[in-house]
């Protein structure tokens, strides 16, 4: 069985349908879709959502209003669905999605931005390192673990368009880019890269000075798998032509 994988932030959902967000999602029709930074509280979910054909969905939602969220919407049921990481203070803020399947377990996860501050700095990693055990417990049980969702960090040089410039920048950090290089060293594979080795290839643009226009861009947008499964991946790539926010989809297609 083939099923097409998306991960999307989609930069607040209630703006986003109304950029043909719910037309998109029909007409692409990925088996999953999992969407970061939803912006919601449950009674905020858009009316328009029942219009996507054929979907179960999944939510989680941050403590504070109008901040972070995550959902998942997935053609077949999973056996089990959790939204925490068992630590309160990742928990609250309505950045995780885990869905079981038969033959594989997904993260949908949106990982903090660090930009804010030194604490959240903190937070960013201390979250990375929490999350990295969790994959780890996962990864046990024996199935393919994929791993998607908003890093909020580019791993090399060639995952933006300018990594000179933005070394003391939260989001290419070397102490952020330490542990991309750590779970790569622990057997998880970047999925996009396996297939592509193509300098500018992004899944972000600031909506400032017509970066997108111009391909001034960041990839902070992944898969991981564990690498004892990485050959039920057939595809990855990036969705840059498909529009509505400030990030594209991204994707992978695996066979199970």
């Amino acid at each position: 069985m083939k099923l097409t994988i998306w991960s999307w932030n989609v930069n607040g959902l209630r703006a986003i349908i109304n950029k043909d967000f719910t037309k998109i999602i029909n007409r692409e029709n990925p088996d999953i879709l999992g969407i970061q930074e939803t912006k919601l509280q449950a009674h905020q979910i858009p009316p328009q959502i029942s219009e996507l054909e054929g979907y179960h969905d999944y939510w989680s939602h941050g403590e504070r209003k109008g901040y972070s969220g995550t959902a998942i919407f997935s053609k077949e049921k999973p056996l089990h669905f959790s939204e925490k990481f068992d630590t309160h203070e990742f928990d609250i803020e309505g950045r995780i999605n885990i869905a079981e399947y038969e033959d594989f377990i997904l993260f949908n996860v949106y990982f903090p931005n660090g930009q804010q501050s030194e604490e959240r700095l903190d937070y960013k990693l201390r979250f990375y390192d929490r999350a990295f055990e969790v994959m780890q417990d996962m990864r046990a049980k024996g199935k393919a673990v994929l791993v998607g969702g908003d890093y909020n960090t580019a791993h090399f040089p060639i995952d933006l368009a300018r990594p000179k410039a933005n070394e003391n920048t939260s989001g290419f950090l070397r102490i952020e880019r330490d542990w991309l290089d750590k779970i790569v060293e622990h057997g998880w594979v970047d999925t996009f890269r396996k297939f592509n080795p193509d300098p500018d290839e992004y899944s972000w643009w600031s909506y400032r000075s017509g970066a997108r226009a111009r391909n001034v861009g960041w990839r902070i947008d992944y898969f991981f798998i564990n690498e004892e499964h990485i050959d039920i991946v057939k595809k990855a790539g990036i969705r840059q032509d498909i529009m509505g926010s400030d990030h594209c989809p991204v994707y992978v297609e695996i066979e199970i």
